[in-house]
């Protein structure tokens, strides 16, 4: 076993031309261009008051651009940089610069001691967008830049649709230049050091990795960028975010995800049990009246219903009683359980009333995003659908709520919820089970739909299955024709004629459910199994360069639509890390 991950270990495999410079809580990102020693700066916001839509934010040029480093005479300088998880370094021919957070809506750039030197940044305050009738200028953010020392040059002008800044510092000890970006239109505050500040980030992302449990040393690289990836995509509350979160990915998703909360406490339980807990309630708060947990939540508002490709109310998979209790199994917490229990009963209540036409006992997704398996063929037939992964979804969570009943004194109820998650999977067998094929079909329209997906064999997670059922699920499980192989478990079985090992849910390689067959697998006592698929697992994400959403079910490699820092391969990681590691040791 090796010692925790320290500042070190990263040095210069944090690649900001891809992944973001961010800092816990924070809502900037800080980029390089891949092809100019220049800066810009995101923003880790929808504003959809200011443009609506769900993903425009993805497009949105960036708030802060081209920002240089500059001298006494105003020459852009160039640089050689150096990257850690709390500071950038910036060497040039008049010394280093820095950048590093001083708080979450505050960079501060500390200047080379001795010779005049400064920045210049472009900065688009104000939207401006085109309409039929004319255009639009709506107000973005405010922002400030100050600093503690002699201000030389201060000049703005317009330039490319945004103002552009030229700011330059007399030569000192200690200089720093602060950007601030805010929603409060009162931008002011002292200036400190640029020590000081570098000094705090260095400590506060210090005691963040000394929390890490200590890992296999094989691990130890992959295992330290992981827990940079939870850090670095945790956002401070505001507006309806409520708590301190995690986004999936501060790039390409921005709000905190209903299915993602879930799995990013399978990482956070191992350091900070109260931010763990701490995403699930940023979850229950935003509960609908019928008991519906939302889609997302982000600053403004929550995602419960979308129009495409249909028009439907919008969840994810029900598995926030499982992650709850693998939370309290690390640190129990029985008032916590006591807090959600009655939440999460409504939840699964909504799930039967809500989703249930045929009133057959068995649930449906009506828009395919609830399923989280957003573009599966499994939809291409259309809505609803009654497939075996909700149901299984919906046994696990039905057996965990007996659990934590019963861990609350409440015996009968805990008997009645375990009565409820075995007649699911009888009705599973039912109506689901194919004899000829071996699988379990998904329905449209009460007939099977045509495709083989992990998803058709996941009531092997119930652990109820008959002897004869299991064994020939995991003989498709294990079938290299289908799901095994060097990467594992493709999203699409590989002789279907579905399969596509690039496009999203079509093929690739998802680390959360691999998670759960290595779960499962252990539930029937399939440990040699369980731990190849763990180990496969590991290996798969330590064999590319960063952390990535899914991964090509024939490469490994990360397909180019596949978002980068994702959070929950990142928990899975940690959480099969430190598995591995103590069943080794």
């Amino acid at each position: 076993m090796t010692t925790p991950p320290t500042l070190e270990d990263l040095k210069n495999h944090i690649d900001i031309t891809r992944v973001p410079f961010s800092d816990r809580g924070s809502r900037l990102l800080v980029f390089k261009y891949r092809d100019a020693d220049r800066l810009y700066v995101k923003l880790a916001e929808r504003l959809t008051a200011l443009q609506p839509g769900l993903d425009v934010y993805r497009f949105r040029p960036p708030y802060l651009q081209d920002l240089c480093f500059i001298d006494g005479e105003g020459m852009p300088l160039a640089w050689q940089l150096t990257t850690y998880p709390h500071a950038l370094i910036f060497q040039t021919r008049l010394g280093a610069f820095t950048l590093a957070f001083y708080r979450g809506d505050t960079l501060s750039i500390g200047l080379p001691n001795g010779a005049p030197a400064g920045i210049r940044f472009r900065v688009s305050t104000q939207l401006w967008q085109r309409s039929e009738a004319g255009g639009s200028f709506k107000a973005v953010r405010n922002m400030a830049y100050r600093t503690n020392g002699q201000v030389v040059t201060n000049e703005v002008g317009l330039e490319r649709e945004a103002y552009a800044v030229t700011f330059v510092v007399d030569g000192g000890e200690d200089l720093a230049i602060h950007l601030e970006v805010r929603t409060d239109p009162e931008l002011d505050g002292p200036v400190v050091p640029a020590s000081l500040t570098l000094a705090s980030a260095e400590q506060r992302w210090a005691a963040w990795f000394a929390k890490a449990p200590p890992v296999a040393d094989r691990y130890r690289h992959k295992y330290n960028y992981a827990w940079w990836v939870m850090s670095n995509n945790l956002v401070a509350p505001l507006g309806r975010v409520t708590h301190e979160a995690m986004m999936p990915s501060k790039i390409e998703y921005v709000g905190v995800w209903n299915w993602d909360a879930c799995l990013h406490t399978l990482a956070f339980r191992h350091v900070d049990p109260e931010l763990a807990r701490d995403q699930l309630r940023t979850m229950l708060a935003c509960q609908l009246p019928d008991g519906m947990i939302p889609d997302a939540v982000y600053d403004e508002a929550v995602i419960a219903e979308i129009d495409h490709p249909q028009r439907a109310e919008v969840t994810k998979p029900p598995i926030m009683a499982w992650a709850a209790l693998k939370l309290h199994e690390t640190a129990p917490d029985l008032a916590f359980l006591q807090e959600i229990y009655v939440p999460l009963v409504r939840w699964n209540a909504w799930w039967f009333s809500m989703n249930d036409d045929d009133a057959d006992g068995l649930a449906q997704y009506n828009h395919p995003y609830s399923s989280g398996l957003d573009d599966n063929p499994l939809w291409d037939y259309g809505m609803p659908v009654e497939s075996p992964d909700l149901n299984t979804y919906l046994c696990v969570q039905m057996g965990s709520l007996a659990m934590i009943a019963e861990a609350l004194g409440m015996a009968s109820e805990g008997a009645m919820w375990r009565r409820r998650a075995a007649a699911i999977v009888r009705r599973m067998i039912e109506d689901f089970w194919d004899a000829d094929a071996g699988v379990f079909r998904a329905l449209h329209d009460e007939q099977p739909i045509p495709v083989i997906t992990p998803f058709n064999l996941y009531p092997l997670w119930t652990g109820q299955l008959p002897d004869p059922i299991r064994d020939r699920v995991i003989g498709h499980l294990t079938n290299p024709d289908e799901f095994w192989g060097e990467y594992v478990i493709p999203s699409v079985a590989r002789d279907d004629p579905h399969y596509d090992p690039e496009t999203m849910w079509r093929g690739p390689v998802w680390a959360n459910i691999n998670y759960f067959f290595i779960e499962a697998l252990r539930q029937v006592g399939r440990h040699d199994l369980a731990r190849t698929l763990r180990d496969k697992t590991l290996a798969l994400i330590m064999g590319q360069p960063s952390i990535h959403e899914y991964y090509n079910g024939e490469t490994g490699a990360a397909p180019a639509r596949a978002a980068d820092i994702f959070g929950w391969t990142a928990a899975v990681f940690i959480d099969l890390a430190i598995q591995a590691s103590r069943e080794a040791d």
